[in-house]
């Protein structure tokens, strides 16, 4: 979550949902929460019975917007147009926390004299480079700092200076002289936010996102009247924000709003990223993302294959702030992963790691497939024949494998791809011509197998087996360790290089049962840490080294392990301890569960407020405490200053609260780390029906596409061939791509038949009634389902036109028991560039009458109808005048 991470310094939720009672205001934007999240949504309902407001902004109306004081439509893909229109109100009307804003944000820096806004680029910033699709960030840099400011939370950059490119020691020392305090200074990063968002009026963002003027007003006073010194306001979010072109700035600019507010590490505030299910955390924690090392480590780069240990730590350390202690992490990693045979002599094996040559992630690894780049693929809790987008291009790329591995509970459709397809049914694609060998291993329940979950606060969880896996079923643990085993078995006797790394490898987890099961246990306690000398656990990241004395599996992880107890196994109950609740299992960082606590208290170490005391100085005891444990060094003096030259830890001032970060300060405005511009712009979706109202530029300007036959685009906006907004969400009934739920008679039930919403004054202007049959087609390919006519979805008005949006489930496939066709097979490859998610969240399409599905898609060669009228350019380009470009005529 680099949106987090960028801003703050850590890529998770900063607080945790138990909090949420204490909130004054909870806005809740690209979620469903009472619906997705309902276990959660508890804490919602509790602060609002103690008076809180609730605020839901979304498209569609829900339940979640059935309970709250304030529901706000929204079109989709508009949201930071409404986000950054709080900004400006929060600004313009200066309700923002002027003590916490100054002491703990970087407004009063100084930015570099050549930078510019998108106010003089037409929607771009300085430093683009089109030829390359990306920025140079030289302009973006603090006034008189050699070199980039490291970003701390998006360490994985292949080419950002300080984030695994540059080799220099990365140290910030920004002087008196380059800052303002009094917030006047032209080039200070105050001014620059007021200018940047000085045209995001009640009246613009009105006109953008079809919300009623007052009822944006409404919700910006609410919030305002809420957050201050003695109240706080909250906001949750979920993929209806991450799964954008411009996903990770959405999260931005919720994150600049939260610092304008000063509520940011005190309870009742923060930012809460309500994960997709039990362990999305965990799988970027401990990572399942190409470009990371366990912890949020960097992996090493191809470019850099002639240099060792010493250059990617100099490349990725920062010379202040906490990833100071990069090479702590870095050698206690490798001192898990090679053991005795890691040692200084040979940098730690450091050369076994992987290197990557460019963009590995899923798109480019499928686009890649279906060219034929690749032999084998495994897919293991995933089904991304209907999860993911462009269907028919995930399954294409699943055509041209030599051999595929699946593992799941039943034959999902990425199983079964190969018989079961609609372009297969369509007779696009016959079976006999498919070369694919498929393997199925039925996998294991959580509730067969021993293990954690870390969940959308990063609390880690332990689950107890507590049945056996039936007949040949077996957890992923268990696959995985002994097809490693097999695999150093059938290497043992080779000399060749190549396979060093895998027999190098610490494998020697115990094992238990008839099946031998590894440890679970062992697992955690090799990531938890411990002492090479005695294998005594360690108590937290603070006690690793960086001379190979210290083993850690993931920094971020330890002390989940400590005093050699498990303590993600703990459950004291609620009424046993205090409302924080630390003996629930095990949170990290170091058993944490608000992040950047220290801003609870003022610069001199004290509450804001009495009401919401949380973390403050002891004088007395000479450190900090309270109510959790400190985000903070613990004997730290609010104080100290860092002393002409200092280095590393001594680099955090006594008023630092985001000690992850290279300044110490939450980044209103990034000098690095993103990739698409130090501020949040409002950009179009790829395929929208309007021209950006805000600026020439109308999408993304560093968007990924994939250019192909077998993924088609839109017009960039008002495409007559598909007129209609449509955006995907989730249903209670149903999980995810439905492999654990369309096989349970009890849920089908619930939820039998896939069907879109559309409102009343749409189906009448298509001549549809409530459940008739209607089809869905996009230039990628189309689907069947029922028409569920509702006012829960409305028309709106954008620049004194009507648009319509149709909701889309998403968990529906060709098998189980209950089947439909999935809502990604309309969906397109095209990505956010600074995480490589798609933009499943708002695209176009047509809506027809009836049962009009042709079955045939573009990955399979179907070409989509003509475009009647001319292509729109969707980037500024030195001969274009977007004033002249003329909508077409159509209905939208």
């Amino acid at each position: 979550m680099p949106g987090l991470g960028i801003t703050f310094g850590r890529g998770g939720a900063t607080t945790f949902q138990q909090d949420l009672q204490h909130s004054d205001c909870i806005l809740i934007q690209g979620s469903n929460m009472a619906e997705c999240h309902p276990v959660g949504f508890q804490w919602v309902m509790e602060a609002k019975a103690r008076g809180a407001k609730v605020i839901h902004v979304d498209p569609r109306y829900t339940r979640t917007s059935a309970v709250a004081d304030v529901y706000a439509p929204i079109r989709v893909g508009t949201d930071i147009a409404f986000l950054g229109g709080l900004i400006h109100y929060v600004l313009e009307h200066e309700r923002y926390f002027r003590d916490y804003v100054v002491q703990y944000t970087n407004a009063a820096t100084l930015i570099r004299e050549g930078f510019q806004d998108t106010e003089d680029l037409e929607g771009l910033f300085s430093g683009y480079q089109p030829k390359d699709n990306r920025y140079d960030i030289h302009t973006w840099q603090y006034q008189g700092a050699a070199g980039a400011i490291p970003a701390a939370g998006h360490k994985e950059l292949t080419d950002e200076p300080g984030a695994g490119g540059g080799g220099h020691d990365h140290r910030v020392d920004v002087h008196d002289e380059h800052r303002d305090e009094t917030l006047q200074h032209p080039r200070c990063v105050f001014q620059l936010l007021k200018r940047h968002f000085s045209r995001y009026t009640p009246k613009v963002v009105s006109q953008v996102c079809g919300v009623d003027e007052a009822l944006f007003l409404q919700v910006a006073q609410t919030l305002c009247d809420n957050s201050n010194p003695e109240r706080t306001s909250a906001f949750c979010y979920a993929v209806g924000w991450t799964q954008h072109s411009v996903g990770v700035q959405y999260i931005r600019t919720a994150a600049i709003l939260q610092l304008l507010l000063g509520n940011i590490g005190r309870p009742g505030g923060g930012i809460l990223a309500l994960r997709g299910h039990a362990s999305i955390q965990g799988s970027t924690d401990i990572p399942t993302l190409y470009n990371l090392l366990p912890g949020y480590l960097p992996m090493p780069h191809a470019h850099a294959t002639t240099e060792g240990l010493e250059h990617y730590i100099r490349n990725n350390k920062s010379g202040s702030g906490w990833w100071s202690e990069f090479p702590k992490y870095a050698v206690s990693l490798l001192k898990a992963w090679f053991g005795d045979k890691a040692t200084k002599d040979n940098d730690y094996l450091f050369h076994h790691l992987p290197r990557l040559t460019g963009n590995h992630s899923h798109m480019q690894t499928v686009a890649d497939m279906a060219d034929g780049k690749l032999q084998g693929y495994f897919v293991m809790g995933e089904n991304p024949a209907v999860g993911s987008m462009n269907g028919a291009l995930q399954r294409k790329g699943l055509r041209q494998l030599d051999w595929l591995v699946v593992r799941d509970f039943t034959l999902i459709e990425t199983a079964e791809f190969w018989r079961t397809a609609p372009e297969v049914q369509s007779g696009q694609v016959r079976p006999e011509d498919i070369q694919t060998e498929v393997f199925f291993f039925p996998a294991a329940a959580h509730t067969e197998k021993d293990g954690t979950f870390t969940n959308t606060q990063r609390l880690l969880q332990w689950h107890h087996k507590a049945v056996e896996p039936a007949g040949d079923t077996r957890s992923e643990l268990h696959f995985t360790y002994h097809l490693g085993r097999k695999l150093r078995e059938l290497y043992a006797d080779s000399t060749d290089p190549k396979d060093a790394p895998l027999l190098d490898l610490t494998w020697d987890y115990p094992t238990h049962g008839p099946y031998a099961e590894p440890s679970a246990e062992a697992v955690l306690k090799e990531i938890n840490g411990y002492t090479v000398a005695d294998g005594k656990p360690v108590d937290g990241f603070t006690a690793l080294k960086d001379d190979g004395s210290t083993v850690c599996g993931c920094w971020i992880y330890s002390g989940c392990f400590k005093d050699g107890v498990n303590q993600t196994a703990r459950r004291k109950p609620g009424q046993e301890q205090t409302w924080v609740a630390p003996e629930w299992g095990w949170a990290w960082p170091a058993n944490r569960r608000i992040l950047y606590n220290r801003a609870s208290a003022d610069a001199n170490g004290k509450p804001w407020s009495e009401r919401k005391r949380y973390v403050w100085w002891d004088a007395g005891e000479k450190k900090w405490t309270g109510e959790d444990v400190p985000d903070f060094i613990a004997d730290r003096p609010p104080e100290y200053r860092p002393p002409e030259g200092a280095t590393g830890l001594a680099t955090i001032a006594g008023n630092d609260p985001f000690l992850l970060q290279a300044d110490g300060k939450g980044w209103l405005f990034a000098p690095s780390g993103m990739m698409d511009g130090p501020l949040p712009t409002h950009y179009e979706p790829m395929e929208s029906v309007v021209p950006n109202p805000l600026y020439a530029q109308q999408c993304s300007p560093t968007r990924e596409e994939w250019k192909r036959k077998d993924n088609p685009y839109h017009r960039a906006w008002g495409d007559p061939r598909y007129p209609y907004l449509v955006t995907t969400y989730r249903l209670t009934e149903h999980h995810t791509a439905g492999g654990m739920s369309r096989w349970l008679s009890w849920l089908s039930e619930l939820q039998p038949e896939m069907f879109c919403e559309i409102s009343p004054e749409l189906a009448r202007e298509k001549g549809l009634n409530n459940g008739d049959w209607c089809t869905i087609a996009t230039a990628r390919g189309d689907l069947e389902c029922r028409a569920l006519v509702t006012e829960r979805i409305r028309p709106l008005k954008v620049k004194g036109r009507r648009v319509h949006q149709i909701g889309l489930p998403y968990h529906w496939g060709v098998t189980g028991r209950v089947r439909g066709e999935g809502a990604n097979e309309l969906t397109a490859f095209v990505a956010d560039q600074n995480v490589d998610i798609q933009e499943s969240k708002a695209f176009t399409a047509d809506l027809r009458v009836g049962r009009m599905r042709s079955g045939e898609r573009a990955a399979a060669g179907a070409a989509p109808p003509a475009l009647t009228v001319p292509e729109v350019p969707r980037d500024v380009t030195p001969h274009t005048d977007h004033t002249e470009a003329q909508e077409p005529e159509g209905k939208g």
